[in-house]
């Protein structure tokens, strides 16, 4: 027999439970997660760090609601989930200036190099900075989530995934696991699954397209000052950041991957450390921990929110890309606004706390159109 709810969220990420902790204590709410852990996948593997000044001009307006939202919460909190970490790029004059936005202004050489005296002196020409990015502690993000969540009485099922999934009457009806589920809203949370998710529910696709982003934790024998900048290479083929006495590293790759537990390729992190050693003092010695996680992305780079045009109460919350964390409280806020409207109309919830990012991503995409 299936359990009735108002909402039915598949997947365990930060997407999924935020919007969980959202709607928690406004309707009836079961989040069901393949894995037998929460934030298993690409949610476990974030740079953890929340940059206004990174991405499209939606993202950028998604995380200055998603930092909005959670300094608000972590006047609360007995341990902060931000606490401040400048954003800094490097490269050559007209790369640092095409791919600096936003909330970026450009530094001088000098500056740069007092910031972060780690880079060797002639490695970069130029630099930009966003003083306005903050280091993100995701595991208590996470966990507050969860926690808010399953106090307001959603239900969270772990080791859950989803095998069936059909459209019946004026609601859902899904399988997964062990359990059976009913829903008026089915959302898709699902990650790198997202469009697999749909086939399975007999939703057309939207293309979306996982890439592999690597990283590593490495030793040095200088470790960076406590204040420094998380720095990025304007090409997109570094960056790094101070991990305590550590540094956490990675080669910002973008390989096209299918929906699967992505591990390290051989070599990919030798070849960085090799680099990064000939163009900073870092003096990287051995590696503590390599990761791998997927960055699912439409095709325009901005996520996918709303309802599905053609498959009534099917609700894509999906292509989040590297954005996940930065947008991620401003994207429930939104979803959670549509949902209870009822509607996929982006003029349901521009009346709400939401509007500023309602007005951000009206122009893209709302109920999911083919």
């Amino acid at each position: 027999m299936s359990a009735n709810y108002d909402v039915v969220i598949v997947g365990g990420g930060i997407a999924g439970l935020s919007l969980a902790s959202a709607l928690a204590g406004k309707c009836s709410v079961a989040l069901v997660e393949a894995e037998q852990t929460l934030a298993y996948h690409t949610s476990a593997r974030s740079a953890r760090q929340l940059i206004p000044s990174y991405g499209p001009p939606a993202v950028q307006e998604l995380t200055l609601r998603t930092l909005e939202l959670i300094a608000a919460q972590d006047a609360d909190r007995p341990e902060p989930v931000l606490s401040p970490r400048s954003f800094m790029l490097i490269g050559d004059d007209a790369t640092v200036r095409e791919q600096a936005s936003g909330h970026m202004r450009p530094i001088t050489h000098a500056e740069a190099l007092e910031l972060c005296p780690a880079l060797v002196p002639d490695s970069f020409s130029a630099a930009g900075l966003d003083t306005g990015a903050f280091a993100c502690n995701a595991p208590l993000l996470l966990e507050d989530h969860r926690r808010h969540a399953e106090a307001n009485g959603v239900d969270i099922i772990t080791g859950a995934r989803v095998h069936s999934a059909q459209r019946l009457g004026s609601g859902w009806e899904l399988g997964a696991g062990q359990e059976g589920f009913q829903a008026a809203v089915v959302v898709n949370a699902a990650g790198a699954w997202a469009d697999e998710l749909a086939v399975l529910s007999g939703v057309e696709k939207v293309q979306l397209q996982p890439y592999r982003r690597t990283a590593a934790i490495v030793d040095v024998e200088h470790p960076l000052p406590e204040n420094s900048p998380m720095v990025a290479a304007a090409d997109h083929s570094f960056y790094f950041r101070r991990d305590g006495g550590q540094v956490l590293i990675s080669p910002s790759e973008h390989e096209p991957s299918g929906p699967e537990d992505a591990q390290p390729h051989p070599g990919d992190i030798d070849r960085l450390i090799a680099r990064l050693n000939t163009i900073t003092t870092l003096g990287i010695r051995g590696v503590q921990q390599t990761w791998t996680g997927l960055r699912t992305e439409a095709a325009d780079g901005v996520p996918v929110v709303g309802f599905d045009a053609e498959a009534p109460g099917f609700f894509w919350l999906a292509g989040q890309g590297g954005y996940g964390f930065q947008t991620s409280s401003g994207i429930a806020e939104l979803a959670a606004g549509l949902i209870l409207a009822g509607q996929g109309d982006a003029t349901s919830a521009s009346a709400g706390p939401a509007s500023r990012t309602v007005e951000a991503l009206a122009a893209t995409r709302w109920s999911i159109r083919r």
